[in-house]
């Protein structure tokens, strides 16, 4: 199978569970750039950057669209991360390879275990806000994004849910904003890593990325959320075994 034909397919199935399950979908960016496509891990995760962000700007905009972005809240919360994220950026090119691999598939095991405990919670659900706390989720969510190459939705959402109190169709759309602010920031501490990318490999996978995230929002009209974020949790799960075995090899 062609290097186009696996970086379409793979951009493909990552938007539709983008827009499915409003983050997370992207987590698999990173494994597929690296055992589909033969990137190394660090041109994997600046290349992950580049496809979260666009794509994950274009679905912020149908969001926006429909008043589900809260804008002052979710730049708050980004502002928070966005030192993290160059810091983790500038790091990310001095970490170990198997290193970086190990972290990747610890950060998508966790995502994979909190995906299958969590619970669907009631709209009308109250939690006070904790400044600290919010903080402290901004911060630990822009040093993710900016080592590991993720856009960190899986943990966005739910940090915007119940440390901000945030109802869930308003969370999903401002996580794409701090999603977008955070991926940025990493790529500008990034640029020495950029050199070498195959842009003829990104810029397709990017773009069905963006293009799948339009099915993943009807997919999810038609089938239980719930149900889809297990679906993906298993196959997540799956992958950051196979990552972790590969490292530690």
């Amino acid at each position: 199978m062609s290097t186009l034909i696996l970086a379409l397919a793979a951009g493909a199935v990552i938007g539709l569970a983008l827009g499915a399950l409003g983050g997370g979908g992207s987590v698999l960016a990173v494994p597929a750039l690296i055992y589909l496509l033969g990137f190394t891990p660090v041109a994997a995760t600046t290349a992950s950057l580049v496809i979260v962000a666009v794509t994950s700007a274009t679905a912020m905009s149908a969001h926006a669209r429909d008043g589900n972005v809260r804008w002052r809240t979710g730049l708050l919360f980004a502002a928070a991360g966005i030192g993290p994220a160059m810091l983790g950026g500038a790091l990310a090119g001095r970490v170990p390879a198997a290193v970086l691999t190990a972290a990747f598939a610890v950060v998508a095991g966790a995502a994979a275990l909190r995906m299958l405990r969590s619970r669907p919670r009631a709209a009308d659900t109250v939690v006070p806000v904790r400044p600290g706390r919010a903080a402290a989720a901004g911060a630990g969510l822009g040093a993710v994004t900016g080592v590991l190459g993720v856009g960190g939705g899986f943990l966005a959402v739910p940090a915007l849910v119940n440390v901000l109190g945030m109802r869930m169709r308003y969370a999903v759309g401002t996580s794409l904003l701090v999603i977008t602010v955070n991926s940025l920031a990493a790529l500008a501490m990034r640029t020495g890593t950029a050199d070498g990318l195959d842009w003829a490999v990104i810029g397709p996978f990017a773009g069905a990325a963006i293009l799948g995230a339009w099915d993943g929002k009807r997919l999810a009209t038609k089938i239980s959320g719930h149900t889809l974020q297990r679906v993906f949790a298993l196959a997540l799960l799956a992958v950051a075994a196979f990552m972790l075995i590969d490292a530690a090899a």
